[in-house]
This record gives C-alpha cells, sequence and structure tokens, in this order.
C-alpha cells in the first residue's frame, strides 16, 4: 500500500530551466559561484602540490642509485606520471570554474602541501615521498569534506585524486618496510 503522507521524488524544474541560462559560464551552474572562488584557491594549492611532488619524483627518479633503485626508480617515473595526471586534471577542473590554473615556479613551494627535497639517500627518498603522499591524503581528505555537496563534480575529481595517492602511500609504505 503507498504511502500517502511521502513526499515523491521529483526533480526541481526551476532549477532545470536556470541550467538553461548562462551558457557564457559553460558547465558551470550558476548554484556554485557562492563557493567557487574558494574551490579555486584549494584547486590551486592541491596543483602546487601536484607539480612539487612530480619535481621530487622526477628527480628521485633521476638519482635513485643502489642494488633495488632501478625498480623503485621506475616507480618514481610512474608515480610523476600519475601526479603529472593529477595536475592536468585539477587545472582543467579550476578552468571550467572560470578561475585560471597558477603555474607560477616562484609560488609552488609556498603554496605546496608537500615539500621538495633533494635526499640521495634510497631510504630518504622512500621516505620523503612518503611523507609527502600522506601530507595530500590529509590535504585531500579535508577538501572532500570541505567542499561536500556545494560542487559534486570537483569532489568526485578530489576523492578520485585521492584513492590514488592512497594507493601511492601504500606502495611507499611497503618499500619502506623492505628497506630496513
Amino acid at each position: 500500500m503507498p504511502d500517502k503522507s511521502r513526499t515523491p521524488l521529483a526533480l526541481d524544474t526551476k532549477r532545470l530551466d536556470a541550467a538553461k541560462k548562462s551558457l557564457e559560464e559553460g558547465a558551470v551552474l550558476p548554484d556554485d559561484s557562492p563557493y567557487r572562488e574558494d574551490i579555486i584557491r584549494l584547486l590551486n594549492d592541491s596543483l602546487a602540490t601536484e607539480l612539487v611532488c612530480i619535481l621530487r619524483y622526477k628527480r628521485h627518479h633521476f638519482t635513485a642509485t643502489g642494488l633495488e633503485s632501478p625498480a623503485i626508480a621506475e616507480e618514481f617515473l610512474v608515480h610523476a606520471q600519475e601526479e603529472q595526471a593529477h595536475a592536468d586534471r585539477i587545472a582543467t577542473r579550476i578552468v571550467q570554474l572560470g578561475g585560471e590554473p597558477d603555474f607560477n615556479p616562484d609560488s609552488l613551494t609556498g603554496r605546496s602541501h608537500a615539500d621538495y627535497n633533494d635526499d640521495m639517500d634510497l631510504h630518504s627518498m622512500i621516505r620523503s615521498n612518503l611523507v609527502a603522499e600522506r601530507v595530500a591524503i590529509e590535504a585531500y581528505t579535508q577538501m572532500v569534506d570541505l567542499i561536500g555537496d556545494k560542487d559534486h563534480t570537483t569532489r568526485r575529481l578530489i576523492e578520485q585524486i585521492l584513492e590514488q595517492e592512497q594507493e601511492h602511500a601504500d606502495e611507499l609504505s611497503d618499500w619502506m618496510k623492505k628497506a630496513q
């Protein structure tokens, strides 16, 4: 027997009509605007983090030496490429939101959540990359909570990146255990 006290599920036709307007705003609907600048700022800081991580992983790829280094150096390169894909997706989302991705090298390390370092010892390289991944995981977890339902597309993007950062951290943690 149907519950007559229940409100039926229905789409909001006013919001559907609003989606037909303001086409110059691209894929972003007007409802996103109250948080747009905050989200762009968070994304630009994440972009800086990804770019610093790319540089660190690339340096470690080219400078890793030692018995286990060839396999680990190749994984550093894979991680750098995956971080590059993250950076590209973040920059694309910034543009979709009407912002400009900030690639200014002078401010990258200041805006990045993760540190750059020039470690030469393989164990130290693994450790510094693990620390950076853990910092990225924490930053992305906080972003998911902050964004919540304010921007579903950005939240899903961050959740997808977060999942891959967790995989990176797991791999690095396994390498740390093997190196001890």
